[in-house]
C-alpha cells in the first residue's frame, strides 16, 4: 500500500512539474533573467542608439515648439513629434519580439534649461546660464537625425528579417524628418 501512494504522489508531482514548463515561460524567463537577446551586435547597438535618442528628441521637439516663435522650429518640432510619437510603440513591439529591453535603462532624459538665477548675495549668481536658442536645436537636431537615419539604413541591412521589414516600413517617414531637419544629403556620395 504505501508503494503504490508512493507511486501515485510521484506520477502527480511530475506531471504537475511538465505541465507548469513551457516554451514561453522559459523565453520569458530567458529575458527577464539573463537579459539574452535575439539580435546580433549591430541590432542591439541600434536598439541602444535608437532606443536613447528618439525619446530625447522627441521631449526637446516639444520643448522647442512651446518656447520658440521661429515657423521652421516650429515645423520641424511638430514633425518630429508625429514620426517619433508613432514610431516609440512599434520600436518597443520590435525590442519585445526580439528580447531587447526597452525603454533604454539609464538613458538621458531631455531637461528643460535652467534660466540664470541670481543669489541672495549681489555679487555671487549661480551659473546655471544654459538657454535656449532656435539655432542651437536646429543644429542639435541636424546631427541627432543624422545619426538615427544612420542606425535605421544599418538595420535595413540586418540579417534578421524583423529588423528589415521594420527599418522599410519607417523609412519614408525618417526621410522626411532627415530633410525637415536640413541634413545636406549628397547624391554623388558612396555609402
Amino acid at each position: 500500500m504505501k508503494l503504490n501512494t508512493l507511486f501515485v504522489v510521484a506520477v502527480i508531482g511530475g506531471s504537475t512539474l511538465f505541465a507548469s514548463c513551457s516554451n514561453k515561460t522559459a523565453e520569458q524567463n530567458q529575458l527577464k533573467y539573463t537579459h539574452t537577446s535575439l539580435v546580433d551586435g549591430d541590432a542591439y547597438r541600434f536598439f541602444q542608439t535608437v532606443g536613447e535618442k528618439i525619446p530625447y528628441e522627441l521631449a526637446y521637439a516639444e520643448y522647442a515648439a512651446s518656447v520658440s516663435s521661429d515657423a521652421k522650429v516650429k515645423s520641424l518640432a511638430a514633425k518630429i513629434k508625429e514620426v517619433y510619437g508613432s514610431l516609440i510603440p512599434h520600436l518597443d513591439s520590435v525590442a519585445t519580439e526580439v528580447h531587447v529591453d526597452f525603454p533604454i535603462r539609464g538613458a538621458q532624459a531631455f531637461q528643460a534649461p535652467a534660466q540664470q538665477t541670481a543669489a541672495t548675495d549681489s555679487t555671487a549668481v549661480t551659473s546655471k546660464v544654459a538657454s535656449y536658442s532656435d539655432a542651437a536645436f536646429l543644429k542639435h537636431a541636424e546631427h541627432e537625425q543624422a545619426l538615427i537615419k544612420e542606425q535605421f539604413d544599418r538595420v535595413s541591412r540586418n540579417t534578421n528579417v524583423k529588423l528589415q521589414k521594420f527599418a522599410a516600413d519607417h523609412a519614408e517617414a525618417l526621410e522626411e524628418v532627415y530633410h525637415a531637419a536640413g541634413v545636406k544629403h549628397d547624391e554623388h556620395a558612396h555609402h
